[in-house]
């Protein structure tokens, strides 16, 4: 028999309906008649006849004919909500789609499955798993570890031993020792009452990224959880139920507790759920229309599933994968600004790394020299320029191996932290099977995550720093050569005047941001963990200065093509002409003044789809191939910088001859 899930004013009702040809007015008319019954006042109203309505679907919040048949219009089990006329909407109502509606009506369940064992997990895939790409399995390994922990567990139950937060309460409630018979209400009073959190919702990708990262640390076999218990949180990731987590709350010590217990609240079926078919809802609702049960925790499970540092780390997953993902393109932009500014090469020789040879410095002079080099790139606007009587450029152009260089090696470094980190045991008590005991610790405290990510957002704030010193030169005409703010008939047009405006706040807001929130600490849980990390925070201020990076940068790209307008027609090297063309497939060039927004947030989206490094990344691994003598051989060590080193002769431009 079909069913619906119905929302009115707060509540979730359930409404089966025996004919499908009843029409959606029915149902709307039944939900509101087994609303009005649950209340003492029958909700304000003498019968339902009297009640005016209309009704949209959760998913999409289109609205619903209610002519049509419910047979017609809706899905079993589909999730609609009942709006009454004259109704301010609930003030508890959770709208029924996060940010970014428009990407989750494009929502495939996977096929393909990525298998668990605790050990193995890479940024790369939690992103992916993050973006509904995978299914999770565990590993037949990871099976009998999680068995052999459980055994410890039903073991200290059974012989009554008191172990902390097993047959103890938690924090300052440590001493206090538990009967058996509430040691499965103790699991679910730590969950509801750590269910503290505020702000708004984690979107669909990032509740995702948490709960696989939770389930990742789980199959490693020391947190003590059940095998069925795991089970039914990986069948739950499977069906995409994610539940309602805010994202502010965790002081990332001892663990992301806040989060992390919204997250196991919704997997017992209380607190809100979100599922590409439901919308927002009662997490109970939306595990059955999915066909699955409500987790009851067993002894210690509860402190399970919310102890550790997954927050911190799973955003901090995001957080290096863009980051790297907008180091690269930044190099590209630069070339181009670069092009635009009529700069020289010489700057990147390969002579001038290999006395100073910081691998990230080495990497991005390289990429320079491969898609600016005129002897194997020819360029014309290289060439219109070839006798200038310029002595050197500017540090932004300059410089820009020995800046973008340090923020690629801190990448590095932060993402070979955030790895280690998203395949650690971070529980408290920790169950060592092998041994046949647990043991308390302080794996759960976020300061190597919350550290790493501070520096990362220090490290990664440079990029937009130099590029929008660069758009300052491209929008100058006292320093470009250009038409003053990229556009002809200045004055009547503002053309780039206000995008660098835009650059400017993005960067100095991000000066703000860079302040680490690692250097902070306040004591919590009645001085019991008296020293915190602040992890949550500095996950979150790195992806928003992140985001900020990407922003600037996309603003230099599209005014380094509207540069490239005033110099036709010579044309730039190959790399940089395709780049040219996959930013004016999306962008058109400005003869005039228009809505500029848009087009900022076009060129901000090719970044961050990673669009303008797959364009430029062929030219750039050719160049690689065919610069590296394959019979000269690489120690491991030396790889990074000896696959970069080429003759002075090959590298050698011939711009800017009165260099000194």
């Amino acid at each position: 028999m079909p069913r619906y899930t119905v929302h009115v004013r707060g509540e979730w009702l359930a409404v089966p309906c025996l004919n499908s040809t009843n029409t959606i007015e029915w149902l709307g008319k039944e939900a509101v008649r087994r609303y009005m019954k649950n209340k003492p006042d029958n909700g304000g109203f003498a019968s339902v006849e009297e009640v005016k309505f209309y009704i949209r679907r959760c998913k999409g919040l289109g609205l619903l004919d209610l002519d049509d048949t419910v047979g017609d219009a809706l899905e079993d089990n589909e999730f609609v909500e009942v709006v009454i006329e004259g109704d301010i909407m609930s003030p508890d109502f959770i709208p029924s789609q996060p940010e970014g509606v428009h990407l989750y009506s494009k929502y495939r369940e996977p096929e393909q499955y990525i298998s668990l064992d605790g050990n193995s997990l890479t940024t790369e895939d939690l992103v992916n798993l993050g973006k509904g790409l995978y299914k999770i399995k565990l590993t037949p390994e990871a099976e009998v570890k999680v068995k052999q922990s459980r055994e410890v567990i039903e073991r200290i139950v059974k012989e009554q031993t008191v172990v902390y937060g097993i047959t103890t309460g938690f924090g300052k409630f440590a001493r206090t020792v538990i009967p058996n018979s509430n040691l499965r209400e103790l699991q679910v009073n730590l969950v509801r009452s750590h269910s503290a959190g505020v702000g708004k919702p984690l979107t669909p990708e990032r509740s995702r990224m948490l709960l696989a990262l939770r389930i990742n640390v789980l199959a490693k076999g020391y947190s003590g959880i059940s095998l069925e218990t795991l089970e039914q949180v990986i069948k739950a990731f499977n069906a995409s139920c994610l539940p309602y987590i805010p994202e502010k709350g965790t002081v990332g010590a001892s663990g992301d507790l806040a989060p992390l217990s919204h997250l196991a609240l919704g997997l017992i079926g209380e607190g809100k759920m979100w599922s590409p078919k439901s919308g927002w809802a009662d997490a109970k609702y939306v595990l059955e229309a999915h066909g699955l049960k409500p987790i009851t925790l067993k002894p210690k499970e509860g402190l399970a599933l919310i102890n550790g540092t997954q927050m911190i780390t799973s955003l901090g997953c995001e957080a290096v994968e863009r980051a790297g993902a907008i180091a690269r393109q930044a190099d590209i932009i630069a070339a181009l600004t670069l092009e635009v500014l009529k700069g020289t090469t010489r700057a990147f020789d390969t002579d001038i790394h290999s006395v100073r040879p910081h691998r990230g410095q080495a990497e991005v002079a390289f990429r320079f020299r491969s898609l600016l080099d005129s002897d194997h790139h020819p360029s014309e606007i290289a060439e219109s320029h070839r006798f200038c009587d310029r002595v050197q450029d500017a540090y932004t152009m300059r410089c820009c191996p020995q800046v973008h260089g340090i923020v690629n090696d801190t990448i590095a470094f932060v993402k070979d932290i955030i790895t280690t980190e998203i395949n650690s045991a971070t529980d408290n008590p920790m169950v060592f099977a092998e041994r046949e005991e647990t043991i308390s610790g302080g794996n759960f405290h976020g300061e190597y995550p919350a550290k790493a990510l501070d520096y990362l957002a220090i490290g990664v704030h440079e990029l937009a720093a130099i590029s929008e010193r660069r758009i300052e030169r491209l929008c100058n005409p006292s320093l470009s050569e250009l038409p003053a703010f990229l556009v002809t008939e200045g004055g009547l047009n503002s053309g780039f005047m206000i995008a660098h405006c835009t650059a400017a706040a993005l960067v100095s807001e991000n000066k703000a941001l860079c302040h680490p929130s690692s250097v902070d600490s306040l004591s919590t849980s009645a001085a019991t963990e008296d020293h915190v990390s602040m992890g949550g925070w500095a996950a979150r201020k790195a992806l928003r200065v992140i985001e900020h990076v990407e922003q600037v940068l996309a603003i230099e790209l599209l005014a380094a093509c509207q540069g490239i307008e005033f110099l036709r027609p010579l044309r730039t090297t190959t790399p940089l002409e395709k780049v040219y063309d996959l930013v004016r497939s999306v962008v058109r060039p400005w003869i005039k003044d228009r809505f500029m927004a848009p087009d900022i947030e076009a060129a901000h989206r090719l970044l961050v789809d990673q669009k303008v490094w797959e364009v430029a990344k062929p030219y750039i691994e050719k160049y690689r191939r065919e610069h590296i003598p394959e019979s000269r051989p690489i120690s491991p060590t030396a790889f990074s910088l000896g696959s970069l080193r080429m003759s002075a002769d090959d590298s050698h431009d011939h711009r800017h001859q009165n260099e000194l």
